[in-house]
């Protein structure tokens, strides 16, 4: 992998980690037609995984913040109550990172398989678009998501599992299930870029062993993807807060089926 082709991962990464387009499909298929194979070396999906991470984090800065400061506010005051509502919210993270979990730890080996069948990849990004284009067609509510109780904190979380399954939009199956659960659309958008935090550094976690056992010649290229993810993914994300509470993200629907449509096309003519 060269410099300009680090670039262009990470603006994929970036772009496609928080719109619903699902960016592990986004990323075999573009390694897969462009001949973009990392020899291997995750280090690098690190890298960009961890600037989305920073991008996210940095976005949130106050919200989290705010939830952090919570934990420690139970005297009676003027924001008693919105102290006890980020309580309740934190909660609900809690919960639904938990079923993130139990359900990663139960498949990801079953799943590990799918990341080299483009073919699949690209008919899950049908079933991505399916899920984005009905989300639209929710009631907006009133429900905030510290209102969001446990059974449906759990169905969110695992709703985020299904993103194990590359092609299906971590974002895309979270937002979507807050709005079947009733979340208003807001909220919806928040409590899913929230629960995009815990779910990314437990992914990379893991391997931050591979981390200690970089190349230092590689370095420019692997800060290139996580500059390039970064940015890219800083400046989706209000952007996506603005489609998802006007009820535009059918739009991305039509997008994920071109693509899926187009990667079927290709893959059964070779």
């Amino acid at each position: 992998m060269n410099f300009l082709q680090a670039i262009f991962l990470g603006l994929i990464q970036g772009l496609t980690e928080f719109i619903p387009v699902s960016s592990s499909g986004h990323l075999v298929l573009a390694q897969y037609f462009m001949g973009m194979e990392t020899g291997g070396d995750i280090s690098f999906e690190i890298f960009v995984h961890l600037g989305t991470l920073l991008a996210v984090v940095i976005f949130f800065r106050r919200q989290i913040w705010e939830l952090f400061t919570s934990l420690f506010f139970f005297k009676d005051s003027l924001d008693a109550e919105t102290h006890r509502q980020n309580r309740a919210t934190i909660v609900y993270l809690i919960v639904a990172t938990m079923a993130t979990g139990i359900f990663y730890l139960l498949f990801k080996d079953m799943l590990k398989q799918a990341y080299q069948n483009p073919l699949f990849v690209a008919s899950m990004l049908v079933i991505t678009g399916i899920l984005i284009f009905a989300s639209d067609f929710v009631k907006n509510t009133s429900v905030p998501a510290s209102n969001i109780g446990f059974i449906k904190s759990v169905l969110i979380g695992l709703a985020q599992g299904l993103a194990i399954i590359p092609g299906i939009s971590r974002s895309g199956s979270t937002i979507s299930a807050s709005l079947l659960c009733g979340v208003k659309r807001k909220d919806a958008a928040h409590f899913s870029f929230l629960l995009s935090i815990p779910a990314i550094l437990a992914a990379n976690v893991g391997e931050i062993n591979v981390l200690m056992k970089l190349d230092s010649g590689l370095m420019h290229i692997y800060l290139a993807g996580f500059v390039a993810s970064f940015i890219s993914g800083y400046l989706v994300i209000a952007f996506l807060i603005r489609l998802i509470q006007s009820g535009s993200l059918k739009y991305f629907a039509f997008y994920v089926w071109f693509i899926a449509a187009f990667a079927i096309t290709m893959l059964l003519m070779n």
